[in-house]
């Protein structure tokens, strides 16, 4: 259950962040509850892929990689707004990979096991 509230916690954490400028921009509803819902899916995404490479690099390539879609909507209106959304990414991505990774050992999110019957 604590895996569940610190995964909760911090995509919360990283959607205010990311919110925040929208918000004083008094950008639309959509876009900006769009952007928060994206960060606490990811904060839930990034713990439980266990890629062999740094935590910090997992979320920036977890992050980036799931924002393209967005990127590519928002680039047929306004292309300016495709370097605030990749820095954000980049940044808020290796914080939550950096974050999933300070998990206590014996709190680490479970592996999928795979034995020979459900292969």
């Amino acid at each position: 259950m604590k895996k569940n509230v610190f995964a909760l916690a911090t995509g919360v954490i990283a959607g205010g962040v990311d919110i925040l400028p929208m918000v004083l921009n008094k950008m639309d509803w959509y876009s900006t509850s769009s952007a928060f819902v994206h960060w606490i899916a990811l904060g839930f995404i990034i713990p439980y892929v266990s890629w062999k490479i740094v935590p910090w690099a997992k979320g920036v390539v977890i992050a980036v990689i799931t924002s393209l879609p967005i990127m590519l909507i928002v680039a047929k209106e306004d292309v300016t707004a495709i370097a605030p959304m990749l820095i954000f990414s980049v940044v808020l991505g290796a914080l939550l990979g950096f974050c999933s990774n300070k998990l206590p050992k014996n709190q680490k999110l479970p592996h999928i096991a795979q034995n020979k019957e459900n292969r």
